[in-house]
């Protein structure tokens, strides 16, 4: 006779996974390879998670670090999280082809970063230094423009060259709250501070967290499926350790977790970074079905209807 499995709740994260920008951006790199052939290169990762790297290796893609590893004669993408508008440029001067698969709430912060500047405003841009979306976005305007401003300390330091000129952007892929507090802290010191017309972290972003905030104080444990150069996926941990889950962990897959640790667990959350692939949650829910007598539950937050449309060169 079989030993009967534990039982354990399942909390599925709503929304998770796949955001609108990360779906177009993979969706650019299939089209290119459909269109031109293999192989297409693309400029960094298209988005940070392996297993589409991976799949999309497979069907021809080459993904380089930069533009010089790109022979002029075939194709590159720019990836999902922006690049410094020298990159373009370069391309255009080796009459390359080549399509921008920047998120397009990305090139929103591009395009409210340069109208600050044309007013001859200084800009302050809350991110991490070193990220990919950051590097893009200071790229597009003259080195200097742009003060990268990380933690609360840094707001509290800064000191512009005219409180009454000043301006910010955000990273798209930020924790809301760590942003609202650096945000805040500006704000309080400079008051004439202009903001963006519309929130810059994006939408999804805002979703993923809100749900993981809803099902974390309910979980023993939470995975965050993502990689850990993933901007939005490492701030879901974050978020559901602040929410009430100590314990909770970024895997890439099902294969990642020890499930000797998954002892004296009732309640089990589960959630997916923006540029991680549904079929990794559905492995781990099946993973988690095999050892256990599952009873899976969604904690949905709300809806996302978001398309974006695919540039004319590949739609």
């Amino acid at each position: 006779m079989s030993t009967p499995r534990p039982p354990l709740t399942l909390l599925l994260a709503a929304p998770r996974g796949f955001c609108a920008g990360v779906d177009r951006a993979i969706q650019i790199v299939e089209r290119a390879l459909e269109r031109f052939g293999a192989p297409v290169y693309v400029r960094h990762e298209i988005v940070h998670n392996r297993h589409v790297v991976e799949r999309l290796e497979a069907m021809g893609a080459v993904f380089v670090d930069e533009l010089d590893q790109c022979p002029d004669d075939r194709p590159v993408v720019f990836s999902a999280h922006g690049v410094p508008k020298r990159v373009p440029d370069e391309a255009r001067r080796r009459n390359m082809i080549y399509v921008d698969a920047t998120c397009p709430l990305v090139s929103k912060v591009h395009v409210e970063a340069q109208r600050h500047f044309a007013n001859g405003d200084e800009i302050v841009l809350v991110g991490h230094a070193g990220h990919p979306e950051v590097v893009g976005t200071m790229g597009q305007l003259p080195d200097g423009a742009i003060t990268l401003i990380e933690t609360v300390d840094d707001a509290m330091r800064f000191a512009p060259r005219d409180p009454s000129r000043l301006a910010f952007v955000t990273q798209t892929t930020l924790s809301v709250d760590d942003t609202s507090a650096i945000v805040e802290t500006l704000q309080t010191r400079f008051p004439q501070m202009k903001a963006p017309h519309k929130e810059d972290i994006c939408y999804a972003t805002t979703n993923r967290q809100s749900a993981v905030k809803a099902l974390a104080p309910r979980s023993d444990i939470v995975f965050v499926i993502g990689a850990p150069n993933s901007s939005n996926s490492v701030r879901l941990v974050e978020v559901a350790r602040r929410a009430g889950t100590p314990r909770a962990q970024l895997v890439s897959c099902a294969a990642d977790v020890d499930w000797d640790e998954i002892v004296d667990v009732q309640t089990v959350g589960i959630t997916a970074g923006a540029s991680a692939p549904e079929d990794l949650v559905q492995g781990l829910i099946d993973a988690f079905r095999a050892r256990f007598d599952v009873v899976l539950e969604e904690v949905r937050v709300t809806d996302e209807d978001v398309v974006f449309k695919l540039p004319r060169a590949v739609a």
